[in-house]
């Protein structure tokens, strides 16, 4: 477990030099624009453009300064001597770093001040939730993995993707439930996490499950989530008529997903987004009648562009 929280910081580190190394490589390009447009301008122009190029110049020398720093960061962490030496290396770091790399720093701190005989309890209690639980793992990186705690919201976006496409996660009623219980974490990027992946679980049901009552309890239970992340899956629902079946008693009958998409076209109307009135928009040629009628309607109601959810209708 101490290992794996120095691996974490290594990662972090490494990967805080990654993000420099790609602000070096677009300044880079902008320099040789600067240097190819020189070559065609004079006078004032050409000025302005020599000034904007040393201005480059300069930033693309911070730039490989900060990328060199961070780089020997990261090796760093496994060159210290002892624990008392990593202890004061990460805590010397901590101001330096953005939040997302410090709670990673303070939780290895804290694993480097746990008696051994806590943290031998630990890592055998982590190992039996590892095996028991893949949302525990997912919600656990949530709180700790620097990918996972970046500015960029896509790549918990492809983290949810990629949960809810493992097979057998997205139809386990366990693991929804560890999931959805997430949401109400104090943890901001855990609870983003949660409902990220909450979603993707119910676009799967809604679009694979053969059985289309569970498909549809899924849409509806999209529909009640207010994040704006919840906007491609009902565009997705809207736009793929399917059958399945639909059981009723003892008799199963095939069946068509007509009922799903109409409170999904629904359901994009109070979102109001132009996202959401492209799809309507669409659906005015749909092959069901009456979704081809309430998007007419809908688009009449609201002739001009649409720019937010309608009032009354609470989202994130």
């Amino acid at each position: 477990m101490f290992s794996l929280g120095i691996s974490e910081v290594q990662k972090a580190l490494s990967e805080k030099a990654d993000e420099i190394q790609r602000e070096f490589v677009k300044v880079c390009e902008e320099l040789d624009n600067t240097g190819k447009k020189l070559l065609e301008l004079r006078g004032e122009n050409a000025e302005e453009l020599r000034a904007e190029q040393k201005d480059l110049r300069l930033r693309q020398q911070e730039l490989a300064e900060e990328v060199n720093l961070w780089r020997s960061r990261a090796r760093q962490v496994r060159q210290q001597r002892g624990i008392d030496g990593l202890r004061t290396f990460l805590t010397n770091l901590l101001p330096e770093v953005d939040p997302p790399i410090r709670s990673v720093l303070k939780r290895s701190i804290e694993l480097i001040d746990t008696p051994e005989e806590e943290l031998a309890k630990m890592t055998s209690q982590e190992a039996i939730v590892v095996a028991q639980t893949a949302a525990g793992r997912l919600i656990e990186r949530a709180r700790v993995s620097y990918d996972l705690r970046g500015s960029d919201p896509a790549e918990r976006q492809r983290a949810a993707v990629e949960f809810a496409n493992r097979q057998g996660m997205a139809l386990d009623e366990d693991i929804l439930a560890e999931i959805e219980a997430a949401i109400e974490d104090q943890d901001p990027l855990v609870k983003e996490i949660a409902i990220l992946t909450t979603i993707q679980i119910y676009r799967f049901r809604a679009l694979r499950s053969a059985d289309l009552l569970l498909a549809h309890d899924a849409v509806k239970k999209l529909t009640n989530i207010n994040h704006s992340a919840v906007i491609p899956a009902l565009v997705e629902i809207v736009e793929k008529p399917r059958t399945g079946y639909m059981r009723e008693g003892e008799i199963t009958e095939e069946s068509i997903n007509a009922r799903s998409r109409m409170i999904a076209l629904l359901r994009l109307v109070e979102w109001h987004t132009s996202e959401a009135q492209k799809a309507v928009q669409m659906r005015r040629f749909d092959t069901n009648k009456q979704i081809s009628r309430a998007a007419e309607r809908a688009l009449e109601l609201f002739p001009g562009d649409w720019s937010g959810p309608l009032k009354g209708k609470p989202t994130a």
